[in-house]
């Protein structure tokens, strides 16, 4: 019996789409959004410019495949009030240090200084993410209040610690973060809107 040695087409379909997304992620980590262009992802992957927009039809598309982010939200139902700070910001330490310089998270803060769509992902990745996972744990009016005032402070520390490595930042073990971050973190989680002035 002859074996058949040739690559299937689907095969090759997704070796090809597998080969763009690396070399997306690579490009993208390195130039940011807007200095990546569709050509040199193409060229990077050995393959012609066409067969990128075949795949993808547009470099926004594009993005969005190659960095998709799960946050990997942790159930937060079974934490005890009084250290659900704590585990929000563990988790997220977690989840960043010893990141590659290509994941998608840290990609997409880079992007987003420059880029809306990039912002926008970022927007839609904690609305969709993080605010339902505290929802459980703080009541879903709350979470959704809050949710952008504790992007700002985990992005915030992703930007400091993991982008532009402020040393002060930089130094400290995560022990040493959770510490002097949690007490920030529970103020906002804590805040049940009712003051006066609250941003809707």
């Amino acid at each position: 019996m002859i074996q058949e040695h040739q690559t299937s087409p689907r095969r090759s379909a997704d070796t090809t789409r597998a080969a763009i997304l690396r070399s997306a992620r690579e490009r993208f980590a390195a130039h940011g959004y807007e200095r990546t262009t569709i050509r040199a992802v193409a060229a990077d992957a050995g393959i012609d410019p066409s067969m990128v927009m075949r795949y993808f039809g547009s470099k926004e598309q594009l993005f969005d495949t190659a960095l998709a982010i799960d946050l990997q939200m942790p159930d937060y139902t079974a934490v005890p009030r009084a250290e659900l700070a704590e585990a929000v910001v563990r988790h997220f330490l977690e989840r960043w240090e010893g990141a590659a310089a290509d994941d998608p998270l840290l990609i997409t803060l880079r992007s987003a200084v420059t880029n809306e769509r990039a912002a926008e992902r970022l927007h839609e990745v904690f609305a969709r993410q993080v605010a339902p996972s505290l929802a459980a744990a703080i009541g879903p009016e709350t979470a959704a209040r809050m949710a952008g005032v504790l992007a700002a402070q985990l992005l915030g520390l992703a930007l400091s610690r993991y982008l532009i490595r402020l040393p002060a930042i930089a130094a400290l073990t995560p022990d040493q973060l959770v510490a002097r971050l949690a007490p920030a973190i529970r103020a906002t989680l804590d805040g049940d809107g009712s003051q006066q002035g609250d941003p809707e």
